[in-house]
C-alpha cells in the first residue's frame, strides 16, 4: 500500500489523509519486533552453551573410546601372556622329571650316593 500511495502521489493523484495514517500505523508496526534485544542475546548465550556443551560431550565420548580400546589391547596381550605361562609351566613339569634329570646327570658323571640324599617334600 505504501508504494501504492507514492505512485499515486508521483502520478499526480492527491493522496488522501487517510492512506497516510494507514501508511505511518503499518511502518509503526513493522518497527516493533516480537524479541527484544535482552532476549536475542539469552538466545544467543543458551545456543553458545548447548554448542559448547555438545563438544565436550563428543569429546569426553571420544576419549572414552580411546580408553577402551586399550584396556581391550591390554586384555588381548594378558591373554596371549597367560596362555604362553601355561605353555612354559607345561615344558617346566616335562623337563623336570626324575627320569630326565638321572639322565642328565649320568651323561655329565655324577653317581648316586645314598648318604647324601634327602627327601624333600613336593609341593
Amino acid at each position: 500500500m505504501a508504494v501504492r500511495a507514492r505512485q499515486n502521489a508521483y502520478i499526480g493523484q492527491p493522496v488522501k489523509p487517510e492512506q497516510q495514517q494507514q501508511i505511518k500505523q503499518q511502518s509503526s508496526k513493522r518497527k516493533k519486533s516480537f524479541i527484544t534485544p535482552k532476549e536475542k542475546m539469552l538466545y544467543i548465550a543458551f545456543v553458545v552453551m548447548v554448542a559448547v556443551l555438545a563438544v565436550t560431550i563428543l569429546h569426553k565420548q571420544s576419549s572414552i573410546q580411546q580408553t577402551t580400546m586399550q584396556i581391550q589391547q591390554i586384555e588381548s596381550e594378558i591373554t596371549e601372556i597367560e596362555k604362553q605361562n601355561v605353555n612354559l609351566k607345561v615344558q617346566v613339569s616335562e623337563l623336570s622329571t626324575y627320569e630326565r634329570i638321572w639322565e642328565k646327570a649320568k651323561e655329565l658323571g655324577l653317581t648316586l650316593n645314598e648318604k647324601n640324599v634327602k627327601v624333600v617334600p613336593g609341593e
